[in-house]
């Protein structure tokens, strides 16, 4: 039996001033071993959003699978405000299905979607939004960058810029962070080869590297509308970042960026003393602003472009070619070896 009317019949659905949204998939099973230390660094990661966030945002936290003791943690931080929507699955549906949770329904213009063991730094979302605004066709920004990712779903960049001098080989601005950003999926140490040289994007004397990490990275949320309906069949690995988060900006035509400076750290699975440091001595930014509002292109899928960047990328099977290009932008002769 139905009494009275229901208060919310007819009412409109306020707007929100907020046009931001962070996305974190969080998969703890349990809380020894492997993952003994693994909410204390999700909770690093969370608090460093909070902390560092120049402009307002909104938080979703995706539970894949995690223990009930650690479910009732994240329902803590939800009642604290530090979490805005916390979607709690009891069965682990892979990593890129826990974000499709939240992903689907994001109404916020722009959406970064973190991994767990993320440590944000002072001003990362400035440092990325000034990358969005350089870059009109920015579709995918990151703050950390990496090694070796030149030719990543980042060939529209390369025919874009085939023949400017915008498109180059600099130094890497933050070498200490890529040491770090390898110790953290396990490496001993990070070759000096691997951390010299690599590959910008100029735009009026602002600089950004091509193409961006899987850890963490902010999207324009027009270029993940067209995001496979299906949900993925892995866990974890296949090709599913590729096919639902790099591959729909790539076929609109969506740059792929990075900062050149580093302004995250991706922290792996044991807390260390050097990140334990910077996080308790971060200091929140307790006023946040409102985004700026930026021109958004309307991304289209350009199919004679894309025939072009197939192309191109076949003729970059012939070491030749390759080499070819790599010296003209800005690759000495000697480094050549590294990079093939």
């Amino acid at each position: 039996m139905r009494k009275g009317t229901n208060t919310s019949k007819e009412e409109i659905i306020k707007s929100s001033n907020i046009n931001h949204r962070v996305i974190i998939p969080v998969y703890i099973p349990f809380e020894d071993g492997y993952y003994k230390d693994a909410f204390y660094i999700f909770k690093m990661c969370l608090n460093s959003i909070q902390n560092t966030s120049v402009y307002k945002l909104k938080i979703t936290v995706v539970s894949d699978g995690c223990c009930e003791s650690v479910n009732t943690l994240l329902y803590e931080l939800f009642q604290k405000s530090l979490i805005n929507e916390l979607i709690i699955e009891k069965d682990n549906i892979g990593k890129i299905n826990a974000i499709l949770k939240g992903l689907r329904t994001v109404k916020e213009q722009f959406v970064t979607i973190t991994d767990a063991d993320i440590l944000f730094l002072k001003d990362w979302d400035t440092q990325v939004f000034n990358v969005f605004s350089a870059f009109k066709k920015a579709a995918v920004v990151s703050p950390i960058p990496v090694f070796r990712k030149q030719l990543s779903y980042t060939a529209n960049i390369w025919l874009d810029y085939l023949f400017s001098k915008d498109l180059k080989f600099r130094a890497v601005k933050n070498p200490n962070a890529l040491e770090k950003f390898a110790k953290s999926l396990g490496w001993p140490y990070l070759e000096d080869k691997y951390k010299d040289l690599i590959l910008t994007l100029n735009n009026n004397e602002f600089i950004a590297v091509v193409s961006a990490a899987h850890c963490v990275a902010t999207y324009k949320t027009q270029y993940l509308k067209n995001i496979p309906k299906h949900n993925s069949v892995f866990k974890l690995g296949g090709n599913s970042e590729g096919d639902y988060l790099d591959n729909p900006p790539y076929q609109l035509d969506g740059y792929r960026l990075s900062t050149y400076n580093n302004y995250a750290y991706h922290l792996g699975n044991e807390k260390e003393n050097w990140s334990t440091s910077i996080y308790k001595s971060q200091v929140k930014v307790n006023e946040k602003s409102e985004l700026p509002t930026f021109e958004i292109l309307t991304p289209k899928k350009k199919s004679l472009k894309l025939f072009f960047t197939k192309a191109f990328l076949r003729l970059l099977r012939f070491r030749k070619i390759y080499d070819f290009i790599l010296l003209k932008k800005g690759l000495p002769k000697q480094k050549l070896i590294n990079f093939r």
